[in-house]
């Protein structure tokens, strides 16, 4: 289904300006082409001086960023992409995303003026991050442009087979983030027991289980001897009752971010 973004994301939250210069090299070199961002990590201006520094081809790498929902204004929409733009020296990203549904501004004025910021080639794409199944119909219903993602949690511990089964109607990819569930994931026995039987790690096993869901997972670490480990994951396939052995881990409590000033009311 997902022809438009690489099939797996190197994610830059929580991450330092120093921790940027160090690991973008290094998972570029693994291989990674897909960078994701955000206004609300402070780093764009990071990533941009290290694109820059290594002289990476411009058409080879794909930056994704998301307007934070304190410019989720009149005033400081579009001028806040205009600032992005200027702190990852770009001309353009590659995906632009609202990061938040939020309560203050109707998603259909964030679509409208997403469209707006393509419009004036601002971005190549634009998607969504964190809307539920209902949004993300909506979003899909009036925007000019498709939607290229919708970016949400996604991990063993938490059931999103009913946005997942909107997204795939609508022919949107999920990207996950928090696919480690903060440490959950390479601590569990079961998921270390199926990657045994293929020679991978448990984090090797969800990530390839969120492809296999046709998902575009985001890889985050602050080691680089993780890097190389976290793409190694197209070489080996998970079996249906190991994918459904990974299903059933998923609990109601699984959630892990869900701010209640941002967040929407979350499918069941």
């Amino acid at each position: 289904m997902n022809t438009l973004l690489p099939p797996i994301g190197f994610g830059l939250d929580e991450l330092d300006d120093q921790q940027v210069a160090h690991l973008i090299p290094a998972a570029w070199q693994a291989g990674f082409r897909a960078f994701d961002t955000a206004q609300l990590y402070g780093n764009e201006a990071a990533l941009g001086r290290t694109l820059r520094d290594i002289g990476m081809d411009r058409d080879a790498v794909f930056v994704t960023t998301k307007v934070m929902n304190s410019n989720f204004s009149e005033a400081r929409f579009l001028p806040s992409i205009q600032e992005s733009l200027a702190r990852l020296e770009l001309d353009t990203v590659d995906l632009l995303l609202v990061h938040w549904p939020g309560h203050g501004m109707p998603i259909e004025r964030q679509i409208e003026l997403l469209n707006e910021a393509r419009a004036r080639g601002w971005t190549r794409h634009i998607g969504v991050s964190n809307y539920n199944a209902t949004q993300l119909a909506r979003a899909a219903e009036i925007s000019e442009a498709p939607i290229a993602t919708n970016q949400v949690e996604i991990h063993p511990y938490l059931d999103q087979s009913t946005l997942r089964q909107q997204a795939h109607k609508l022919g949107v990819p999920l990207t996950g983030f928090f696919v480690m569930a903060m440490g959950a994931v390479p601590r569990d026995p079961i998921l270390a027991r199926i990657g045994a039987a293929h020679g991978k790690n448990a984090a090797q096993v969800v990530l390839r289980w969120a492809h296999q869901k046709g998902d575009v997972p985001l890889t985050r670490t602050t080691k680089p001897t993780r890097i190389a480990e976290n793409i190694a994951i197209f070489d080996f396939s998970l079996s249906p009752d190991e994918m459904a052995m990974i299903d059933g881990l998923a609990h109601t409590e699984g959630r892990i971010l869900s701010p209640g000033n941002l967040a929407p009311t979350w499918d069941q």
